[in-house]
């Protein structure tokens, strides 16, 4: 198994592959392009709806969305995913359990018939959930909210 900063550099160098082959079908909004930091922020209103700027977590990574946006959303959300997996596998009834919940909820809220870029970003996103209680109450909290809200 590759290290995570090293599996996170191939991830992005698939998602720049793939960018190639699409256009930018959507325009996603700056907000939704700010990186994990502000991923992490906004998650912090979890269970409540959770926004980039007005936007929910899901629709800045729809089907539609171009590679370009793809790639900087899908970094931000895994690079968020993996923080915040570190501290849930560790406490899985804490806040960090509830957060992850709901970002996997969102997140499998936007990809609907997903393929190429978003199914890989799908995978990877799984392989950090893969090391949390995903049946504690925390955890199963914040995925139904990410579900409805996301």
């Amino acid at each position: 198994m590759l290290p995570r900063p090293v599996a996170l550099a191939v991830l992005l160098g698939a998602l720049i592959l793939f960018s190639g082959c699409s256009e930018e079908k959507k325009l996603v909004p700056v907000s939704c392009r700010q990186g994990s930091s502000a991923v992490r922020s906004a998650l912090r209103e979890a269970p409540r709806p959770v926004t980039l700027g007005g936007t929910p977590l899901s629709d800045c990574i729809r089907d539609t969305s171009g590679g370009g946006a793809l790639q900087d959303v899908g970094a931000a959300y895994l690079t968020a995913a993996s923080e915040l997996a570190d501290d849930a596998a560790r406490n899985p009834g804490g806040t960090s359990a509830l957060q992850l919940g709901y970002l996997t909820g969102a997140f499998e809220r936007s990809r609907t018939g997903a393929q190429g870029v978003g199914h890989e970003l799908g995978r990877r996103l799984r392989s950090e959930v893969a090391r949390v209680k995903v049946r504690s109450p925390a955890f199963k909290r914040g995925e139904r909210a990410g579900h409805r809200n996301g």
